[in-house]
């Protein structure tokens, strides 16, 4: 296995620290001579790029946000002139405006590699077929898998999310080796295999590349059980870059290897921002190290993990991700907000400003229910055409369906304090 590593994946942890704190200062030097928004955060600070002189330093700057990203849209935080971005991609906001991020031809590349890194790391190898159900677009998941794939010299099969049938269909017709999607899509792909009366398990798919959305051991077990193959994790997110900044790697299946020679990883305690020694569990923080159009310094990403020791590479591996900091929904691997659900209640006519987000568990799918109560004055006929539009809005603007209810005036609890917006009623795994 050690020759299919490149160069980086074979340094000695001290090398590594090395090439990692020369790329950590220019990041930070980058940053504060081409973006406003870090030049003003740490002169507030009392610090310049110079004052890190070592990996431990990195705690003294101050964190980035994506509040701070939406304040500074669109191009804000870009650190190099609009006619160097070679690629524009974004995520949904609560306020109606996505994070922007942007790609010089060299952050493409690089991009490009860690995917690749990644796919073999999960066990793809040059000639394979790789089928990409990963949505395309603004969305990063797809384009991202598509040119990793293919910098790994596999053979891509772009058919994108939806259209499950035809899915199905492709799998048998094409005979890829490796499918890149979301966990609950997946079950979606299974499920169908199952309907048209086709075994999963006798596919010619050896391994599934999953990401954008926590997942469990039991879904893991369930998959490769189901479909006889290999099921590892991805992990990436926009602001930082895209898929492919850590990935399982197939041989142990133990936690994600981050790249650190590309992002270099931070666990702080989710409320006072203090830095956590590797193995304590608390909120994941990534800069980057060597992106040239938008590098981010000290990104709160409010995912839930710790760090430990590198296995089957030299860096340091992520625990599965179990959850988020804040209030965020990822349903279907789509990001929801329970504002942006508020933005377009508030704009529904018949629907009064009290609503509450329903998450219950259908089969192995989550389900997410907004039950919004009725104005007063609205007839029957509103309350449906209210239901149709809430629906409507929520699909079209944010991407992932929802049930709705309209209930009766006055039916939600009422609070004299912070309220209770999203209530869980899944079942937890082992509870």
């Amino acid at each position: 296995m050690t020759a299919l590593l490149d160069a980086a994946e074979r340094m000695s942890r001290a090398g590594l620290e090395e090439l990692q704190l020369e790329r950590l200062r220019a990041t930070l030097r980058h940053a504060y001579e081409n973006v406003g928004h870090y030049r003003a955060a740490f002169d507030r600070a009392g610090l310049r790029p110079e004052d890190c002189r070592s990996l431990a330093d990195l705690a003294r700057f101050p964190f980035t946000t994506k509040a701070d990203l939406r304040d500074n849209y669109p191009f804000g935080m870009f650190a190099v002139p609009e006619d160097r971005v070679r690629r524009v991609h974004a995520s949904s906001g609560t306020t109606g405006r996505p994070t922007v991020v942007g790609y010089t031809a060299k952050d493409l590349d690089t991009w490009a590699d860690v995917v690749a890194r990644s796919i073999r790391a999960a066990g793809g190898r040059p000639g394979h077929k790789v089928h990409v159900a990963y949505g395309y677009g603004l969305f990063t998941g797809g384009l991202g898998a598509h040119y990793g794939a293919e910098r790994l010299g596999c053979t891509v099969i772009p058919a994108s999310g939806g259209m499950t049938s035809r899915q199905v269909q492709l799998i048998q017709d094409f005979r890829p080796d490796i499918i890149m999607v979301t966990p609950s899509y997946m079950l979606t792909i299974l499920d169908e295999f199952e309907r048209q009366g086709v075994d999963p398990r006798s596919t010619s798919l050896k391994a599934g590349i999953f990401g954008a959305e926590p997942w469990t051991q039991e879904m893991r077990r369930e998959i490769e059980e189901r479909f006889a193959i290999d099921a590892v994790d991805i992990y990436g997110l926009s602001e930082v870059m895209g898929p492919g900044v850590a990935q399982e790697c197939v041989e142990t299946k133990d936690g994600l290897h981050i790249w650190e020679d590309h992002f270099y990883p931070e666990v702080v305690d989710p409320f006072t921002g203090e830095v956590l020694p590797d193995g304590e569990k608390g909120e994941l923080v990534f800069t980057s190290l060597t992106k040239e159009a938008m590098p981010v310094v000290r990104y709160r990403t409010r995912d839930l993990t710790r760090l430990l020791p590198g296995t089957a590479r030299v860096f340091r591996r992520m625990e599965k991700v179990t959850g988020r900091s804040d209030d965020l929904v990822i349903l279907r691997g789509v990001n929801l907000f329970p504002t942006q659900i508020e933005e377009i209640v508030l704009r529904t006519p018949g629907v009064s400003p009290h609503f509450q987000l329903r998450l219950t568990r259908e089969g192995r799918l989550d389900v997410l229910t907004v039950r919004a109560e009725a104005r007063p004055e609205a007839t029957p006929r509103q309350r449906a055409e209210a239901a149709a539009a809430v629906a409507a809005a929520v699909k079209d603007g944010i991407g992932v369906s929802v049930g709705v209810e309209i209930l009766d005036p006055e039916t939600l609890e009422r609070s004299v304090g912070k309220f209770r917006r999203i209530v869980d009623e899944r079942e937890r795994p082992g509870g």
